[in-house]
């Protein structure tokens, strides 16, 4: 047994619920949240005291100072505090509501960051601990009517990055795991918002969704033993493609990228202009 102890939110299906469970199975501690108490009181009746179910909104800031607090105190310990709570907005950049995308913000990104900046205090106590953000092959890739879910997760992209630059020498661990299509229900009414439809949107809407009907689901319980591999591993990868869709499209979209900027080079050098020298004060 690995004795982990893992703080998990968006933790009653899918992903959140798959990892929970393969953590459990092999003898692990999990504070498992979700926003309705029920959806997750399950594990505790197939796995007794190995399981701590909170009920978490990752919108409420007190919230979730409270549950981590608590799952810290009640296991004494966190080891693995694992942010999967999310959903998309879905609508052409001009449809949206601004209130809307900030809610999407709101859950995708603040959320995370109030569960990363609770935990942060508490890890750097133990000189221990893994952080794993769930992103997306979407927080690689943008594409049309999902541009504010992709957005929420390219934020995510360089908050980890940065994260794990500045908490590397307190011994602790930072992971973004980036799926792609998978059938974890993340495609339903349960995870998706729909913004208000403008008709001259409506071909390119059509043909995202022709391309979605298209697509090849994975399996999410065959993920578990690659993210228990990662939560082992001695020096873990910052970034891990979830699935065989995230690198074919990064080695495409990097490779467009490169070459934009290459054709671009001179003009880029010469904006930069004569070289100066500036003190940043201290």
């Amino acid at each position: 047994m690995s004795g982990k102890v893992w703080f998990i939110t968006g933790a009653s299906r899918g992903f959140g619920r798959v990892w929970a469970e393969a953590a459990l199975k092999r003898g692990d501690k999990v504070a498992a949240t979700a926003r309705i108490l029920a959806d997750v009181a399950d594990l505790a009746a197939s796995y007794g005291d190995a399981v701590l179910p909170l009920a978490l909104d990752v919108t409420n800031a007190q919230a979730v100072q409270n549950a981590v607090t608590r799952a810290y105190t009640h296991f004494g310990q966190l080891d693995v505090v694992l942010n999967n709570a999310g959903y998309a907005l879905v609508g052409a950049i001009e449809e949206a509501h601004e209130a809307d995308v900030r809610a999407e913000f709101d859950t995708n990104f603040f959320g995370t960051l109030r569960v990363i900046q609770a935990a942060l205090p508490l890890l750097r106590r133990q000189r221990s601990g893994h952080i794993i953000g769930v992103s997306s092959v979407a927080g690689i890739v943008a594409g049309p009517i999902t541009g504010f879910y992709n957005a929420s997760k390219f934020a995510i992209e360089a908050l980890h990055e940065s994260l794990a630059q500045e908490v590397k020498d307190f011994g602790l661990k930072v992971t973004l795991l980036e799926p792609g299509a998978y059938a974890t229900g993340f495609a339903s009414m349960a995870s998706l918002r729909i913004s208000p439809v403008i008709n001259a949107y409506s071909n390119t809407r059509a043909e995202v969704f022709a391309v979605g009907a298209k697509l090849e689901f994975g399996e999410p319980e065959a993920t578990a033993d690659a993210i228990l591999k990662i939560v082992d591993a001695e020096n873990p990868p910052l970034r891990f493609f979830v699935g065989t869709e995230g690198l074919p499209r990064a080695r495409a979209a990097y490779a467009d990228r490169l070459a934009t900027w290459e054709a671009w080079e001179t003009d880029s050098n010469a904006a930069q202009g004569e070289a100066r020298q500036h003190n940043i004060a201290s």
